[in-house]
């Protein structure tokens, strides 16, 4: 039994439970706005009232409606519109910002490919012996001019 609780009060559970009560709401607010803005702006431009319900075929005296299947590709494609210029767009660009001038201090081992210190001699992984590597000049940092230089130029 204490481990069933110990699972229950972990954090990865709750915040997972957050996620997905988060994503219901986000997904009321995504079928929204493809029912009251996508869905007529298709409307407007098609001339047609209800341009996914009367859509359909039939085969053998089966009809198959596929007017809902294309209205749930239409809010597919603008919930992963919508994530990617919020989430992923931002958070990509913050991640490029945060690493651009991060120094290269890690190295692939040539016998064995595990990662070990630029400056190693031998690897800890395989003890083969190594030839320490300066970083390369394009991996340091730019040294920086001060901006208010009372020095003449």
């Amino acid at each position: 039994m204490g481990g069933f609780r110990k699972f229950l009060t972990q954090g990865n559970l709750i915040d997972l439970a957050v996620a997905v009560v988060i994503g219901v709401a986000f997904n009321a607010i995504i079928q929204a706005l493809v029912k009251d803005m996508v869905t007529p702006l298709i409307t407007a431009i098609t001339g047609d009232r209800n341009p996914f319900s009367d859509l359909s075929f039939v085969v053998h005296n089966s009809k198959f409606t596929y007017g809902a299947v294309l209205n749930a590709a239409v809010s597919f494609l603008v919930i992963a519109a919508v994530i990617y210029w919020i989430i992923v767009a931002p958070a990509t660009r913050v991640t490029a910002f945060a690493t651009r001038n991060k120094l290269a201090t890690e190295r692939q081992c040539p016998e064995c490919l595990s990662e070990i210190p630029i400056a190693a001699k031998r690897c800890m992984y395989c003890t083969s012996e190594v030839t320490p590597v300066e970083p390369p000049e394009s991996a340091k940092p730019a040294t920086r001019r001060a901006r208010h230089s009372l020095a003449s130029d």
